[in-house]
C-alpha cells in the first residue's frame, strides 16, 4: 500500500508542478500576501476539497452531468464569465496604507472569517470545467489500471491529493514570507498582474467552449 501512497503522491507532484499555475493560484498568492498565510491556508483548503470532490464525483460516474456536452457550454461561458469578475475586482484593488515615519507601509485590515476563504478557494477551482475535464481523465485512467479497486484507488489518490495540497501550502507560505519586501506600489502592481491572469484566464476559458461547440 505504501508503493500506491507514492505512486500517488508523485502523480501529486507532477500536478502541483506543471499544472499548478491556473487562476487558483493567483487567488492562493494574493490572498497569503493581503490576508496572511492562515488565510492562504485556508484558501487552500477549499481548492483540496474540491479536488477530493472531484475525485469522489468520478469515480462515482456523476461527473457526466457536467461534462455533457449540452451543459459544457453554458457551464463554461459561466465560468468564464465569473473569473473575469474575479480579475477587475482584483485589478482594481487598493492597498490600504498608513503614514510612519514618512513611509507608506501596509496595514493589518481584518479580513473576513476563514470559513470565507475555504468556500473562495473551492468555488475557484469548481468554476474552472478545464479541472473537472483533467480529473475525469486521471480518474479514469487510473481505475483502469487497478481494476476499479477501491482500496488500492483510495489510497493511490490519498497520496495525490496530499501532495497537491502541501504544494499548495508551501506555496501560500513563500508568498507570505516574502511579503515584507514588497512595498504598496509592488503590491498594487501584483494586484493588477493577477486581475489580468484571471480577465485572461477567463477570455481563453469563454473562447475555448465556443469553439468547441461551434
Amino acid at each position: 500500500m505504501m508503493t500506491l501512497f507514492l505512486e500517488g503522491a508523485l502523480l501529486g507532484l507532477t500536478l502541483a508542478t506543471f499544472f499548478g499555475f491556473g487562476p487558483a493560484f493567483f487567488s492562493l498568492v494574493q490572498t497569503s500576501i493581503h490576508r496572511g498565510f492562515g488565510s492562504a491556508a485556508a484558501f487552500a483548503l477549499g481548492i483540496f476539497l474540491n479536488d477530493l470532490l472531484m475525485v469522489v464525483l468520478c469515480l462515482m460516474g456523476a461527473i457526466q452531468i457536467v461534462t455533457e456536452p449540452s451543459n459544457y457550454l453554458w457551464f463554461g461561458l459561466s465560468s468564464g464569465i465569473i473569473l473575469i469578475i474575479f480579475g477587475l475586482v482584483t485589478y482594481s484593488r487598493k492597498v490600504q496604507t498608513e503614514v510612519v515615519d514618512s513611509e507608506e507601509v501596509p496595514i493589518k485590515v481584518n479580513g473576513p472569517h476563514w470559513l470565507t476563504f475555504v468556500i473562495k478557494g473551492f468555488f475557484m477551482n469548481i468554476v474552472n470545467p478545464f479541472v473537472w475535464i483533467f480529473w475525469v481523465g486521471v480518474v479514469v485512467g487510473i481505475s483502469a489500471r487497478f481494476g476499479g479497486n477501491e482500496q488500492q484507488l483510495v489510497v493511490f489518490f490519498g497520496g495525490t491529493l496530499s501532495v497537491v495540497l502541501i504544494s499548495d501550502l508551501i506555496k501560500a507560505y513563500g508568498a507570505f514570507s516574502i511579503k515584507r519586501f514588497f512595498t504598496p506600489g509592488m503590491i498594487h502592481k501584483l494586484n493588477m498582474i493577477a486581475g489580468v491572469g484571471l480577465i485572461l484566464f477567463g477570455i481563453y476559458l469563454i473562447t475555448r467552449v465556443l469553439i468547441e461547440n461551434l
